[in-house]
């Protein structure tokens, strides 16, 4: 879902009503927070990862960095030393 078919609200509505945007945002609802119609915010639910979405994460950048490498003979510390990263 993109902001344009996100559901809208101005700032001065969002400020008057924040309780009830927070119940709706609580709820899984994304909202839109515009000033003067132009989106200037995207509220979204709060979402925690559990140890298991990290431990895939790292499982996941670990099978990556065995099949890739810089090069026979280039290091990170190269990299930085020359200004390249």
């Amino acid at each position: 879902m993109d902001a344009q078919t996100l559901p809208t609200v101005g700032a001065y509505e969002a400020k008057t009503h924040f309780s009830q945007l927070l119940d709706r945002v609580a709820r899984g609802e994304r909202v839109v927070i515009t000033r003067r119609g132009v989106p200037v915010a995207v509220l979204v639910p709060y979402r925690t990862r559990s140890q298991e979405e990290i431990a895939a994460a790292i499982e996941a950048i670990r099978a990556f960095q065995k099949g890739h490498s810089l090069g026979d003979d280039l290091t990170i510390r190269d990299l930085i030393e020359e200004g390249r990263l």
